[in-house]
């Protein structure tokens, strides 16, 4: 197992720049975000797709510094009931594959969207109660009419261009937002979707990640892994449940916060956490995405790095020569 880093956090870096700090500070593999909301500062898709040099050139940057491309993060949502934004997004899910495909890259990662509540919303409407009973109609809307319809297209297009994996990050606001919601859509599209396990989105949702782990492994259904960790704020919990809107910063009230891998949730779980992921034979990349509010970029970043590369095994499992 590597150990990478989702470099939007650099975006104001240039790309080979933000290639040489990473991998000083001991990272062995980049995520790179392609488009909508991390925006694609390090990888310009489309100059990119005009031009095969740029391409070679952008690989070489990263294979040159003993480095390997992860994954490309295309993070929008092309089911939005805004034709525009839904165009956009659409365009950008696209011309990742694309680019995917110009790099040998298998996998995509991305979210599922979400859609609106009917042909005239103006924003998506995530569902999360089953009563009263319209919210139980539009789910089923939702899933039927635009998610499956949706992702059956372009799993098929993905896979007209060398795509095998779509990863998909569960994460609360999208259709696809825990292991169950992940299973139906690879149920419906194809064995193409899977997870970029993020644990900190299910942890504050009171989820298991080890055993989430264990569930989606027996599916060979994980593959990319972001190493985010979350502070879950049991006073505040206890008083108003886990459904928190409040603004990231209001680190203070909030039920749950993002946290530096170490700050949330303690090494323990982080061993259980890379134990079931050997288990399930998951030997690819962890991904650090930095998201604290109370740590600076650099020192937030190389905490992360200090904390997960001792945790991780390197080397294939031996023999059970005990046994």
């Amino acid at each position: 197992m590597k150990l990478g880093v989702f470099t939007v956090l650099y975006q104001d870096l240039a790309f080979e720049d933000m290639l040489d700090k990473v991998k000083a500070m001991g990272i062995e593999a980049v995520e790179v975000g392609t488009g909508a909301y991390p925006g694609q500062a390090h990888a310009p898709l489309e100059d990119l797709l005009a031009d095969d040099a740029k391409v070679k050139a952008f690989q070489e940057a990263i294979t040159s510094r003993g480095l390997t491309l992860s994954g490309l993060s295309f993070h929008g949502n092309p089911l939005h009931p805004d034709p525009e934004f839904a165009k956009k997004s659409h365009e950008s899910w696209r011309n990742t594959v694309l680019l995917a495909e110009k790099l040998g890259l298998d996998v995509v990662n991305g979210f599922s969207g979400c859609p609106g509540d009917s042909e005239t919303s103006k924003n998506p409407n995530w569902v999360t109660c089953a009563w009263p009973p319209e919210y139980a109609e539009v789910l089923e809307w939702q899933w039927t009419e635009k998610v499956i319809p949706y992702w059956q297209e372009e799993a098929a297009f993905a896979k007209e261009h060398g795509i095998q994996k779509i990863a998909f990050e569960m994460h609360p606001g999208f259709v696809v937002y825990n292991p169950e919601t992940l299973l139906r859509l690879r149920a419906a599209v194809g064995d193409i979707i899977g997870a970029n396990f993020d644990p900190s989105h299910l942890v504050w949702q009171g989820i298991d990640p080890v055993e989430a782990i264990k569930h989606l492994g027996k599916e060979n259904a994980i593959f990319h892994f972001h190493a985010k960790d979350v502070y879950v704020d049991e006073a505040n919990k206890s008083i108003n449940g886990v459904l928190d809107t409040k603004h990231y910063g209001q680190v203070l009230d909030r039920s749950w916060t993002f946290r530096t891998c170490g700050y949330g949730q303690n090494e323990k779980l982080w061993r259980d956490m890379i134990s079931a992921l050997q288990m399930v034979n998951y030997d690819y990349v962890m991904s650090i995405e930095h998201e604290d509010m109370l740590a600076s970029i650099d020192e937030g970043l190389q905490s992360a790095i200090d904390f997960l590369k001792p945790l991780l095994f390197t080397e294939k499992p031996a023999e059970a020569w005990w046994a």
